[in-house]
């Protein structure tokens, strides 16, 4: 065997996730590519993986990723000629509570929303499915009936050979050593067995993926965990097309295999697999290897089974297997184009369903591998979801448990994690904290959600109703309508592009047009090809050659890097990062500007300081970037507080703001009030998949201007027709109704959408919902205006009224006073 001396696309990892993209760089797009894998195809951690295939996410595009995958594996021998194992069982999961069955319910719309047809089924309905299972403690259950079960190994294969029947070439046993890089490219692949020069590096080397980055410069955060599961003797009476089980509630599933049962589970002590080797690498020779069996360990999955499956507590047990596989921080994939290195591509970190995945995760890598960009909203699982936090590997470790253990748990609105916190704070922690400010956490950042009143423990209790927060925030909301509020939002990603090019730069980025006069601000997308929506932020004109950029604190790495990645090549224009050089102090309500005056000399009225203007003024003694913009439809500015000052800014705001009640305000009243405003979120409202007409945000878009920006072409395609799904908003009336997103969007009694927010507005003393509608005809306001509508909201349906500007202050008087 000798390796080529050159390839455009190399592959690294012979599992699922690597086939599956070679695959799909050959079939799609007739790439030349190579697959390198150090061991036998399957080796790592496929070959062992259990092989349960569900579809429905919480993420319309991960959802759509996963059903691709199963209608891949139900043609894929057809083409190969090799057999897939691939059975579409259907999937029951089962409800023993209320909360369960509530979240089964929302679920159960959600997938209609996705078009899917889950039904909700009686205990009566479930026994003669499955008539081993004890049905005597259940609510009831779910049924997916295109769910279903694979063989790993034998799905590997057939992609395997479908790849080289499309030209790939793929090798065994060759292991990668490293890479010649030049700059931040990868130019050449090092093996053990000589150098191949290529365009594109994808790295799939599965529990191995965190160390082929960092040969590169790259961070991947996963961490192995060990899963056990048992697979039994023939079961009589277990038919060979049994459903797939899922019982969250005992932590456990179950599948059929060769007439007996593969049972495993999520336990809430999941056991990290630490190798003893630097920095918890992997070995390299773990291959078709598993550790010991531990029955110790697993007896807490075996009594909750036979207490589902009584016949399992006689029947005899074939084989354990225990074996490691890789997940993630916050149980979502990996895949993306790092952002230290311009041209490694990563798959990895499934998190136990990466056969479910496999087959829609290569085919969307393999696209964005060619062109460059993500064919669709992959936030979710984008590689530039993390940050430097990332890279500490005990940090990993302890959330990456804590989300393994969450795996079966139920999903209640609003959860927050609570391992390895808290990380990151900013000066204002403690005095929050006194005030009773109960925390969540963004990116390690502890950011207040909200403050407990007095006689009020400080603390999330968490429901599938209204929670024990929601009346402390109605009264935090009413009081920056009413009067004034100060909110934390330190932890802001913040950078500046500065250089003689700055501006040209920007003015290709941004949709926008950014090239206002010093002391404007703008807001601003920033778009992809499609002309979908990759970011949204805010650029402040500080000098000339100086633009300060603020953006969302999730948001820091992708938007940074997307920036970096767009400012043309020659341009003399730098991009920093500032996060941790500047607090900000949001001042928002009626009464801000009084509390402003108060403490600075610098004119803050209306004709001296207009909406939309940023100016240097001093507080405290130090001075402070004001920028005259809001999130929450009030009078306001943002502080930005060199990050030393700003315990004392916020003391003299405070100070000040004492005779008009000035208080601090937490995230969860923010998120009320921009509701009530009709902004938009990023990764819910707006995504990459939405372009800024659909999103009623064209006046945000420089198409008057004759200047080329990024998706310009994409919206000029489209300007002229007539658009098929268009953002609305929707009210409520009735106040037991929780809106969380994601509900179905009725008109005249058919679905044409599904929200993608939802809350309450206590201003208006509703529920409110945002969504796009679809019509592929068309989405005229007529269309809109004379529809009937309903929001269909854990499978209940419920009026509704359709909103078509924002429902407070729609001139914009109180924000511009």
């Amino acid at each position: 065997m000798t390796l080529p001396s050159q390839a455009a696309i190399v592959v690294i990892g012979g599992g699922i996730i690597g086939c599956s993209t070679a695959y799909h760089l050959a079939r799609d797009h007739k790439a030349d590519v190579v697959l390198l894998e150090q061991g036998k195809l399957t080796s790592g951690s496929t070959w062992h993986a259990a092989g349960l295939v569900g579809q429905l996410r919480s993420s319309a595009s991960i959802t759509r990723v996963l059903k691709y995958s199963v209608d891949l594996y139900k043609g894929l021998e057809a083409e190969t000629g090799l057999a897939t194992g691939w059975k579409m069982t259907g999937c029951l999961r089962l409800a023993t509570n209320a909360d369960r069955w509530t979240e089964y319910k929302r679920l159960a719309t959600t997938a209609r929303s996705f078009g899917m047809d889950m039904q909700l089924l009686s205990p009566a309905e479930v026994k003669p499915m499955w008539p081993l299972m004890e049905t005597g403690d259940l609510v009831g259950a779910s049924w997916l009936p295109t769910d279903g079960q694979a063989s790993p190994s034998d799905i590997t294969q057939s992609l395997a050979k479908g790849a080289r029947m499309h030209g790939a070439k793929l090798y065994e046993g060759v292991c990668v050593t490293g890479f010649e890089m030049k700059g931040d490219r990868i130019t050449a692949v090092k093996t053990n067995q000589g150098d191949i020069a290529c365009d594109k590096v994808v790295n799939c080397a599965g529990q191995w993926a965190r160390q082929v980055g960092a040969m590169a410069g790259i961070n991947v955060p996963l961490q192995p965990v060990k899963h056990q599961y048992i697979i039994t003797e023939k079961i009589a009476g277990l038919a060979t097309d049994a459903p797939t089980l899922r019982d969250p509630d005992r932590r456990t599933y179950f599948k059929e295999e060769v007439g007996g049962l593969v049972m495993g589970g999520y336990e809430p002590n999941p056991q990290a697999w630490t190798t003893g080797l630097p920095g918890g690498d992997v070995p390299d020779d773990w291959e078709f290897r598993l550790f010991d069996d531990d029955y110790d360990h697993f007896e807490q999955h075996m009594a909750q089974a036979i207490a589902r499956v009584p016949a399992l507590e006689t029947v005899g047990v074939k084989q354990m297997i225990n074996g490691p596989e890789s997940f993630t921080p916050d149980g979502n994939f990996i895949l993306g184009v790092a952002p230290e290195c311009a041209n490694m591509f990563v798959g990895a970190g499934f998190n136990a369903f990466g056969i479910a995945s496999g087959g829609g995760a290569g085919w969307v890598l393999a696209q964005w591998v060619v062109e460059g960009e993500a064919p669709l909203d992959l936030w979710v699982v984008d590689i530039r979801r993390f940050s430097n936090l990332h890279r500490d590997r005990q940090w990993v470790c302890e959330r990456t448990l804590e989300a393994y253990g969450k795996h079966y748990t139920i999903g209640f609105p609003h959860e927050e994690y609570v391992s390895g916190r808290p990380r990151i704070v900013s000066p204002l922690y403690e005095r929050l904290k006194q005030r009773r400010a109960v925390f969540g956490s963004k990116l390690g950042w502890e950011r207040p959600n909200w403050f407990a009143p007095k006689g009020v423990e400080p603390k999330d209790l968490y429901s599938m109703g209204r929670q024990n927060w929601f009346a402390a925030v109605g009264d935090e909301h009413r009081h920056v309508r009413e009067q004034v509020g100060i909110f934390d939002q330190s932890s802001f990603a913040k950078y500046e592009l500065s250089g003689p090019e700055a501006a040209k730069a920007l003015d290709w980025i941004c949709a926008n047009d950014v090239s206002k006069p010093v002391g404007r601000l703008t807001y601003t997308q920033l778009l992809n090809t499609r002309g979908g929506i990759e970011a949204d932020l805010t650029v402040s004109r500080l000098a000339e050659e100086k633009f300060y950029i603020v953006t969302g604190t999730g948001f820091r790495t992708h938007d940074a890097a997307w920036i970096s990645d767009h400012i043309g090549g020659g341009l003399d224009a730098q991009l920093a990062d500032v996060t941790e050089d500047f607090g900000t102090l949001s001042l928002m309500g009626p009464r801000a500007r009084d509390v402003l005056s108060a403490v600075t000399n610098a004119d803050v009225s209306n004709a001296g300081f207009p909406f939309g203007h940023v100016r240097e003024i001093v507080i405290a003694g130090h001075t402070v970037r004001a920028l005259r913009v809001t999130y929450v439809g009030e009078l306001g500015w943002e502080l930005h507080v060199p990050i030393a000052a700003t315990g004392e800014v916020f003391d003299a705001l405070m100070v000040a703001g004492g005779k008009h009640d000035i208080r601090p305000i937490g995230y969860r009243a923010l998120e009320s009030l921009r509701l009530e405003k009709g902004y938009r979120a990023w990764g819910s409202d707006i995504t990459p998949n939405d372009t800024p007409l659909e999103a009623g945000l064209g006046w945000a878009v420089k198409l008057r201007k004759n200047t080329d920006f990024v998706g310009r072409r994409a919206l000029e395609k489209v300007g002229g027709a007539s658009l098929t799904k268009r953002f609305a908003g929707f009210t409520v009336d009735d106040p037991e109704t929780v809106l969380l997103g994601r509900e179905t969007i009725l008109r005249d009694g058919e679905p044409v959408g599904y929200l993608t927010s939802g809350g309450y507005g206590y201003t208006v003393g509703k529920n409110i919902g945002y969504g796009y509608v679809r019509n592929a005809d068309g989405v005229s306001d007529d269309f809109l205006a004379s529809g009937s509508y309903e929001l269909v909201v854990a499978m209940q349906r419920t009026p509704a009224q359709i909103c078509l500007e924002p429902l407070y202050d729609p001139a914009m008087e109180r924000v511009k006073a």
